[in-house]
């Protein structure tokens, strides 16, 4: 999983929140309340079970697993 990178797509994004509940180290909200990953929340734990249960939870689909 070295080569997995976590997006979200802000334009898709509703700010539900499910990403930053189900994986709060690598997911937060912004001051509007949309998603958007932390700094350093990218390839090195892109590959944990939890990062990507918060893609699948996303009920927009705006976070992306892409890579290996």
């Amino acid at each position: 999983m070295s080569g997995v990178d976590v997006q979200v797509d802000r334009e898709r994004c509703v700010g539900a929140g499910m990403c930053a509940l189900t994986a709060p180290e690598v997911f937060t909200q912004d001051d509007d309340g949309f998603s958007e990953v932390r700094p350093g929340g990218t390839a090195a734990t892109a590959g944990h079970p939890l990062v990507r249960e918060a893609a699948r939870a996303c009920p927009v689909g705006a976070v992306t697993l892409t890579g290996d």
